[in-house]
């Protein structure tokens, strides 16, 4: 047993973090100190001056951990990597932090894309964000991409006979493919773009009314009201970026908005002068946090992720970290970084603008949580009656989010056959839970089998303690009827394993009629459009297992069917079928290319230009 008082005796006089955790050796807290020693050992001296949260954390604790570092700035970046891997129950945290969409301009490529995403790479290419509003990211990416005809689709290389996509047939390309667009007036185009997601519309404004002018003394009247419809879109999408500081500075401000029910972080960023966008933070935290710990907090986790960070940062109250914050967040940002809580001015003026629009946010974040609560409830009381007609579950009242899993087969006549598991922790799917599997042990079209493999393989490792399955469904979902249902049955048995499955039964038009499942070995039919809720969230996930196993078994057949037919042709190994595929695109374009063609692409010799004409023309 972990002895708590001998261990506090050995804490050095020394920087570094503390990790606490509970009975169950989960991590509970982690912190930073100056002194190990000082800083851990307050935590168990008298309770009296400690607020509640403290107190109920310290209840908890079984035994700690430490970590010395040679600086307090050392542990400081520590403590941010450590609350970001464990998720502590008693820090702030900072809510769904990869979940907010970015724009990204691949500026690696030659002729640079401008597209929505979520993930962050250090890849090249330049971020654009985090934005809350996805349909405002939708909304500029297809107004940008319109307006300046960009290159939409993925393709790198544009070979001789390259056919272009949809895009340039409707106009909304120029072709570079084709060759109709220099590399020197593509990146005119990009920079133009990217300065409208800076902040600043003038250029694109004025690009837009020169060609509205134009078409207009062509008599193009169709083409002037697009250009005027653009006008007035990036107007709208611009207008809330007015000029706020004189002196065009970069500034971000950070406020605690407090709703009814829960806290959240609200961040306004400044570019150039000018109101550029407003973004909001889902936070865990207790009462008892008070708003400068829930600053601290997130500065340290929201700018370790952050591509660029402003020279300013605002605040209402500064934290007690403060020089230190400076320095962590100068040393991200490689320019000097400053938080400031401005008094007067026009700063001030910005700050208390800021404020007083938080006030009337407040009432839409109280709201939609709301709704979604209600949302919530109103599910899990669905599926937990479920639960309790399967035998499952008894409590239909709670709020909680129950885990389903759904899995579906995939293949071609028995070919390539492929399955999918797609995971949803209440309204929501969980994506990072996902998982694929290449069926290996069943040969031609055999579902049932399939099926039982798949299961097979995904609990087995949970019972051999694979951190990547190790959590359980609490209702597993077959893309099938009763003979899916007894075949998962007969593997979960096998597994001495207990757990709620239930099929998805369609009607004749394929869609999703009812849910089979067995009650004391008898089987039972769910019709599911009695319940408007429960049709549309299972329908949702049918799709979704659907689409995501349909997706896997098209990329896998895909590469065979590319790379089969190349590589059966003698002397055509990787590199010679990679260059020929680079310079036909297709297999269809390489067997009807001449010995000549094919003598083109690296090393293709004669000899080999005349294997590759026999293999698909003799």
């Amino acid at each position: 047993m972990f002895d708590i008082q001998e261990n506090l005796k050995k804490l050095p006089d020394t920087p570094g973090v503390y990790i606490h955790k509970d009975k169950l050796g989960q991590v509970i807290y982690v912190g930073k100190a100056v002194s190990l020693k000082n800083r851990v050992r307050q935590y168990f001296q008298s309770s009296r001056n400690m607020d509640p949260k403290v107190r109920s954390m310290v209840s908890q604790i079984e035994e700690f951990e430490y970590i010395t570092t040679g600086s307090e700035m050392e542990a400081l970046i520590l403590e941010c990597n450590l609350i970001k891997k464990y998720t502590p129950k008693y820090n702030v945290l900072l809510r769904d932090d990869k979940t907010y969409p970015y724009i990204k301009i691949t500026s690696q490529e030659a002729f640079p894309r401008l597209v929505k995403t979520r993930l962050v790479k250090r890849d090249g290419s330049k971020y654009f964000g985090p934005y809350s509003d996805t349909g405002a990211v939708n909304q500029i990416v297809e107004l940008l991409n319109q307006v300046y005809a960009l290159k939409q689709c993925s393709a790198q290389a544009f070979p001789k006979g390259f056919r272009p996509c949809l895009n340039y047939h409707i106009q909304q390309c120029d072709g570079v493919c084709q060759g109709n667009v220099s590399k020197e007036a593509y990146s005119r185009k990009i920079d133009h773009a990217a300065e409208f997601l800076r902040g600043k519309s003038k250029e694109l404004l004025r690009h837009l009314e020169t060609e509205m002018r134009e078409a207009s003394e062509k008599l193009d009247f169709e083409r002037a009201a697009q250009y005027r419809d653009y006008i007035m879109a990036a107007k709208a999408l611009s207008e809330k970026q007015r000029v706020v500081l004189q002196d065009r500075k970069d500034v971000d401000l950070i406020l605690v908005a407090r709703g009814a029910k829960q806290r959240h972080v609200v961040l306004f960023s400044v570019r150039d002068g000018k109101l550029s966008g407003r973004e909001t933070y889902d936070l865990q935290s207790v009462e008892e946090d008070t708003s400068q710990e829930i600053i601290t907090a997130f500065i340290k986790q929201h700018y370790s992720q952050a591509l660029t960070l402003p020279r300013e940062i605002l605040l209402e109250g500064m934290p007690d970290d403060r020089e230190l914050l400076e320095e962590y967040l100068s040393g991200l940002a490689g320019h000097q970084v400053h938080l400031l809580e401005p008094k007067k001015g026009e700063k001030r003026a910005l700050l208390d603008l800021a404020k007083k629009d938080v006030v009337e946010m407040v009432k839409t974040i109280d709201q939609r949580a709301q709704v979604r609560r209600e949302r919530v409830r109103s599910l899990s009381q669905e599926i937990g009656k479920l639960l309790a007609d399967m035998g499952y579950e008894e409590d239909s009242g709670n709020d909680r989010e129950y885990r389903v899993e759904a899995y579906d087969i995939s293949n071609t006549n028995g070919v390539d056959t492929v399955g999918a598991m797609v995971v949803f922790e209440g309204l929501r799917p969980d994506k990072k839970s996902y998982r694929r599997f290449k069926i290996k042990s069943v040969e031609g079209p055999d579902d049932y089998g399939s099926m039982q493999e798949m299961l097979f393989r995904r609990f087995r490792r949970a019972l051999e303690g694979d951190e990547g399955f190790s959590v359980y469904p609490d209702l597993i979902l077959m893309d099938g009827g009763k003979g899916h249902v007894n075949a998962a049955l007969e593997i979960l048995k096998a597994l001495d394993l207990d757990l709620a499955i239930a099929g998805l039964a369609k009607d004749d038009h394929h869609r999703t009629r009812s849910l089979v499942y067995l009650k004391k070995g008898e089987p039972r039919e769910f019709l599911l459009k009695e319940n408007p809720l429960l049709y549309k969230y299972m329908g949702t996930i049918q799709e979704e297992v659907h689409r995501f196993a349909i997706e896997y078994h098209r990329g896998l057949r895909g590469k065979r069917m590319l790379t089969s037919v190349l590589d059966e042709i003698p002397g055509i190994g990787p590199a010679k079928r990679n260059a020929l595929l680079e310079r036909f695109g297709s297999v269809e374009r390489i067997k009807g290319a001449s010995e000549k063609e094919l003598r083109e692409v690296s090393g293709i010799t004669e000899a080999l230009s005349k294997k590759i004409r026999e293999y698909f023309h003799c």
